[in-house]
């Protein structure tokens, strides 16, 4: 009887973190956001290190310039060699790190990033659509941290949002003009599955 009791706990025990890590599952890089209270968020160790902090806090780079598809594209891009190099053929040209990457650039290889936001296939995100997207007064209606967090204060890249269809949906469906004279109020964006997959 008392095993029959542990193994009938032990499985409520399974189902109970089942249904309470929604937002994780080993291995999957799409539901280890930072914002779940029991994964510390999908930051993989990079062939080198990079500090948003450093390049956009200290520097005053704007995400764009290195993430120039981001605007143009579904997928924002990791930066080109040429754009590193854009800066680093007279900028720390004694660091380790940018001799590394100078090295990949006068080899014409391309360095091996580490992907930290990552999408299943069957779901597809344009990167295009949400940098464009603006206010009636022509403001952008999202930054990069409403996907990415405060990424710039970063020294490590790490994936902040949980990219389940549920954090998505809920983004979408925020209203951003309320119901009024027998109109409905507009969202964000649709929901419909067709938007994201197609």
């Amino acid at each position: 009887m008392l095993l029959l009791r542990s193994l009938v706990v032990s499985n409520l025990l399974l189902i109970c973190l089942s249904a309470c890590t929604w937002m994780y599952t080993p291995g999957d890089t799409v539901d280890n956001s930072t914002q779940s209270l029991l994964v510390d968020g999908w930051h993989p160790e990079q062939p080198i290190p990079f500090s948003h902090q450093k390049h956009v806090v200290q520097n005053q780079i704007d995400c764009e310039y290195c993430h120039s598809a981001a605007r143009r594209s579904n997928s924002a891009g990791v930066p080109s060699l040429n754009t590193c190099m854009g800066c680093h053929k007279v900028v720390k040209t004694d660091s380790p790190h940018i001799q590394k990457i100078a090295d990949h650039f006068a080899r014409n290889e391309p360095i091996a990033w580490v992907k930290v936001n990552d999408l299943p296939d069957f779901v597809h995100f344009s990167h295009k659509v949400h940098v464009n997207a603006t206010n009636p007064d022509g403001t952008p209606q999202l930054k990069c941290q409403t996907c990415h967090g405060e990424i710039q204060g970063n020294l490590v890249a790490d994936q902040w949002a949980p990219l389940q269809m549920v954090w998505c949906i809920n983004c979408h469906n925020q209203v951003k003009v309320p119901a009024q004279n027998g109109h409905p109020a507009i969202t964000n964006a649709p929901v419909s599955c067709n938007t994201c997959h197609f």
